[in-house]
């Protein structure tokens, strides 16, 4: 036997459910979808299919593609927009409690993307790199946002910055082999060479940074910014309203590693005072909000 490993693709079928063929007549020349969604589009369709599946053939998938390859771009070029980026990455500047614990966090993701393709799954590994991205440029950038512009001094706002790179490297890769165009375009404006040719992210290049963090801080961050939105939008008022005073309950655990993240939430949610802390079951706020204003 000439391989070690086979992998087997199923069928690609139609809206009804049937097997796409030509003696059907239901087949899709995909000339029309690459010049309308791009050609990274619409491998990220294709991507989408689990081996040894069948895969329906899906436009909205496309448009999803899409969206995530402009996405990236936009997010590449915020993060680049920070700093001097001819600096390179220096883990060892990356000292803030917030961004050590994204980083320990994405230490995971390439674990599990690295074992989803040895294991041929490439579905999975897009899936969970899509997740963590959407999670990053929707909480992590937000929360970070105020910090990388110098709002905490100079020292906090640099390790915004080593962080938001390595991020940004290890999601350029991660991402090659689905968008590779992106991927290829937004590389070329830090680094040298194809990205197609550089090393695979490892974990540990993350997890040492890190320095044990964990992951924890992150999620506290991130559902500390959630309730404080949900607050403002039950009050049918501006996500960017001011909070005067916010009360947070929660665990006692959970409540010190809030202390830790504290200026980037309070920054992310427009919070000008943070009371002291209440014992709860899970993690909650009271807000006190600024008037609206009257005509």
């Amino acid at each position: 036997i000439p391989w070690k490993n086979c992998a087997l693709s199923g069928w690609i079928l139609d809206p009804d459910r049937k097997k796409m063929s030509k003696s059907k007549g239901n087949v899709v020349v995909p000339t029309e979808l690459l010049e309308q969604y791009g050609s990274d589009a619409v491998r990220y369709w294709a991507s989408s299919g689990r081996p040894g599946t069948d895969t329906a053939f899906d436009e909205g998938q496309m448009k999803i593609g899409r969206r995530l390859s402009i996405k990236l771009l936009n997010a590449s070029k915020f993060v680049l927009g920070f700093g001097d980026t001819s600096e390179g990455i220096d883990p060892s500047k990356v000292t803030d409690a917030l961004d050590q614990s994204m980083l320990d966090r994405l230490g995971d993701l390439v674990d599990e993307a690295t074992a989803a393709f040895d294991g041929f799954d490439y579905a999975r590994s897009l899936e969970r790199t899509e997740s963590f991205f959407w999670w990053f440029t929707d909480n992590y950038m937000e929360l970070v946002k105020a910090r990388a512009y110098g709002e905490y001094g100079d020292e906090r706002a640099v390790s915004a910055h080593h962080a938001l790179r390595m991020a940004l490297s290890t999601l350029h890769r991660l991402f090659a082999p689905f968008l590779p165009f992106v991927t290829e375009e937004v590389w070329s404006w830090w680094q040298d060479g194809s990205i197609h040719r550089a090393a695979w992210p490892t974990a540990a290049e993350l997890h040492e940074p890190a320095a044990g963090t964990g992951s924890a801080a992150c999620d506290v961050a991130t559902n500390a910014l959630v309730i404080v939105r949900r607050e403002k939008s039950e009050a049918k008022r501006k996500l960017r309203t001011a909070v005067l005073e916010a009360t947070f309950y929660g665990p006692e655990g959970e409540l010190a590693l809030l202390d830790q993240v504290i200026d980037d939430v309070k920054a992310a949610g427009v919070i000008h005072a943070v009371n002291p802390h209440g014992e709860g079951a899970t993690l909650s706020v009271a807000v006190e909000l600024e008037p609206e204003e009257t005509a």
